[in-house]
């Protein structure tokens, strides 16, 4: 991240890091062959993103963000046990039982989108204990139309991830670190497969320290169980 901040700067920093830590998970799993993967999401980040899904207008992950597990249909499917547990409750917890945790922010975090959600409903919290909660409530209860047009999922023509487009969005971000367009895979995803192969901008000298190579060559579609 270090690296890719000097190029990016302070804002869109999150994007990276997580639809490369995403990515890093699913592939270790499948390198470690597990049945599930186990994720520490609370009730406190479920709230978040259903908050981002409905201010991005992000149908195809609001439907779902709520799910304890997610991905069933795949070769991994994720689970997250603390979906009804409170942040502050699993520090007090670590805390009196002497477990090692991280209570350090990320350093490139204070202007990411999310933290502003975070923000608003601490605020709601204070004057509503249960407002996490309710926000939670209020996700599973969305029903999305069934005339709704939503992303069919494929396989990533690069690397064989997961993806709904023609390149995965890791392998989207990496080609726009590496040709230095840092900007190309930002935002919404319409334009962005499409016009990777017709900019033949070179990258300039601040890419360097970027590796220049391909996300990886893992079949997710038929890992064995």
């Amino acid at each position: 991240m270090d690296d890719i901040v000097k190029m990016i700067g302070l804002k869109n920093n999150c994007t990276f890091c997580g639809v490369f830590r995403r990515q890093a998970l699913d592939r270790g799993a499948a390198l470690l062959k597990v049945d599930k993967l186990v994720t520490g999401h609370n009730a406190d980040d479920i709230a978040e993103t259903v908050l981002l899904n409905i201010l991005r207008g992000d149908i195809a992950r609001l439907s779902r963000c709520t799910s304890i597990t997610t991905g069933e249909d795949g070769p991994i499917p994720r689970c997250k046990p603390f979906k009804y547990t409170y942040e502050k409750e699993i520090v007090m917890y670590a805390y009196f039982k002497k477990l090692d945790y991280f209570s350090t922010e990320c350093i490139y975090s204070p202007n990411a989108y999310r933290g502003f959600v975070r923000e608003f409903i601490k605020d709601l919290e204070r004057l509503r204990p249960r407002a996490i909660l309710d926000i939670i409530k209020s996700g599973e209860d969305f029903r999305i139309a069934t005339t709704t047009k939503m992303p069919e999922q494929g396989t990533c023509e690069r690397c064989g991830y997961i993806s709904s487009q023609k390149w995965c969005k890791a392998c989207v971000l990496l080609e726009g670190l590496n040709r230095g367009l840092p900007k190309m895979g930002i935002g919404r995803p319409r334009g962005v497969n499409g016009d990777h192969k017709k900019d033949t901008k070179k990258p300039g000298p601040a890419v360097k320290s970027i590796e220049s190579k391909q996300c990886g060559s893992l079949d997710f579609q038929n890992f064995g169980n």
